[in-house]
């Protein structure tokens, strides 16, 4: 198996006989024929029939029927009804449950793709994903679903989201730069991108090395649908009880046979109360109930949105003590929230805006607009935390539109592992002051004079070290070695707490920088 992590770019492309420009049409053609489509290949789901001759073959069941038989034999035809009426309730019940569940979890289409954009042929052009093949360069954005593994050639601020992989809750930052360990583990190939994985921001180009069943979400695929099911505790037990009762069953009615032939009873009469002992040992109720209950449990669990595969499951379920889990995406949703603002002054939640002192507004203000995310009503776009930031702001009642157009970008620097921060510069003239904007944004009345306003946003400890002024009781004043100290207890106090703590400064410039110079991120 080849460790792409550990082969600088070009021995990539030389190893896959690809180039920069991308394969021709020709090419990718005959590599789809050689390597087959970029699918997960779907085990296909059980047929009814099967799921009815699984029901049909339990002990228990089998045992009724032959209760039922034995039932018609003697004349009783109401018994036999009776107990054929449970299996069918019992059979029925386990294939419509088991059936349901089965169509569901085939309908869950795994991460789908349906459009990605390559190279090829020199030109930068829209294809199906399930036509890539190894070769074929993709070009990366934020937004994208990656759709096959591949190897970076190239990386722009590029972080990806893995949680789908890896369960790592952060986005990664990704580089095209090769490593030195060929054991590496996959969360730490940061020159790798994995089919399923989420590109947050930056973009990217890359080159296809794996696809369909060989890349790492095919090789999980492989796994769970290798995994052999066995039969739950409450199977167990309730095949245990059926085969004890048919044992005292034949060994009570052969007694009674015995007993009676020794009296000098009819044959006949003793074989038809030896079958008449049998069948009344047989607890036919005792599906039902099971059925019945375990269908309301069931039911309970698909009002949660949890689904059922078997009812018998239920049982297992209440029997489980420990729970052996991965977090992120599993025991939660992958979703960030703002719980604390926290100034020199004050510390408290978010709240409405007109709840909200200047300063927090101020917070707000920078967090959302030295942001990246984008919402669309319900669907967000974007890093966790820049998504986190823009929820806070928009549940406060800060129109995000209307204040991105108030104060528009004008130069953006983005986010780097190395600095730690990200400032974005927005136009804040005399004009603007005086046409209303305070009304929309008050928070602006706290900021100094200047004709452009810039944000930023990092590790606490980095724009401690590059800030030359702090907000006190409303007031702009010089930061003493007293106010640093406070700062960083702060930031240890709710690090300490487990929060993932953010720091926000600003300053005014004269005029905007003609382009972004990480080094000129001082006197803020």
């Amino acid at each position: 198996m080849t460790t792409w992590h550990t082969l600088s770019s070009e021995a990539s492309l030389d190893k896959l006989g690809a180039r920069e420009q991308g394969l021709t049409q020709a090419e990718a053609d005959s590599r789809l024929t050689e390597y087959g489509r970029n699918e997960l290949v779907e085990q296909g789901i059980r047929s009814p029939w099967s799921m009815l001759f699984e029901q049909l073959s339990s002990v228990m069941v089998l045992i009724l029927l032959a209760a039922a038989g034995l039932s018609a034999v003697l004349g009783d035809y109401k018994d036999a009804g009776v107990i054929l009426v449970i299996v069918i309730f019992f059979v029925s019940m386990g294939v419509y449950q088991e059936y349901r569940a089965e169509k569901a979890i085939a309908a869950l289409k795994a991460l789908a793709v349906p459009n990605v954009k390559v190279r090829r042929d020199g030109h930068t052009l829209s294809a199906l994903a399930p036509e890539l093949v190894p070769g074929d360069v993709l070009m990366l954005e934020a937004g994208d679903m990656i759709p096959a593994d591949a190897r970076l050639l190239e990386s722009h601020s590029l972080k990806v989201q893995e949680a789908a992989l890896t369960g790592e809750s952060e986005a990664v930052h990704k580089h095209p730069d090769p490593l030195e360990e060929a054991d590496a583990p996959l969360g730490d190939r940061i020159n790798l991108v994995y089919m399923g994985t989420t590109v947050t921001y930056g973009r990217g180009v890359a080159v296809v090395t794996e696809t369909g069943m060989k890349t790492q979400l095919g090789n999980i695929a492989t796994m769970i649908q290798s995994v052999t099911s066995g039969q739950t505790p409450l199977q167990k037990k309730l095949d245990q009880v059926g085969k004890v009762l048919a044992v005292l069953a034949v060994a009570f009615s052969g007694l009674i046979f015995i007993i009676g032939m020794i009296q000098g009873e009819s044959w006949r009469l003793m074989l038809m109360s030896a079958i008449s002992v049998a069948v009344a040992a047989v607890p036919e109720g005792l599906p039902a109930v099971l059925t019945i209950t375990l269908a309301f449990g069931s039911q309970r669990m698909l009002k949660r949105h949890a689904l059922v595969r078997k009812l018998t499951g239920i049982e297992t379920l209440g029997s489980v003590s420990v729970i052996c889990s991965d977090k992120t995406g599993t025991l939660t949703q992958n979703v960030m929230t703002v719980t604390d603002l926290s100034t020199l002054d004050q510390q408290g939640a978010p709240a409405p805006a007109a709840e909200l002192s200047p300063e927090f507004a101020l917070l707000m203000l920078c967090g959302l607009l030295c942001n990246d995310a984008e919402l669309n009503g319900d669907a967000a776009h974007g890093d966790p935390t820049e998504v986190a930031l823009l929820n806070a702001a928009s549940h406060s009642g800060f129109d995000l539109t209307a204040v991105r157009q108030a104060l528009p970008r004008e130069l953006e620097l983005p986010f780097d592992s190395e600095r730690k921060r990200m400032s974005t510069v927005h136009q804040l003239s005399a004009e603007q002051r005086q046409s209303g904007l305070l009304n929309l944004l008050p928070a602006l009345a706290l900021l100094p004079e200047g004709e452009h306003l810039e944000f930023t946003k990092g590790a606490v400890d980095g724009l401690l070290e590059r800030s030359s002024h702090c907000l006190e009781q409303g007031q702009w004043v010089e930061i003493s070695p007293a106010h640093r100290q406070r700062f960083e207890a702060l930031n240890q106090q709710l690090a300490g707490e487990g929060r993932r703590v953010l720091g926000f400064a600003l300053r005014m410039l004269p005029q905007a920088p003609s382009e972004p110079v990480p080094g000129e991120e001082s006197e803020l």
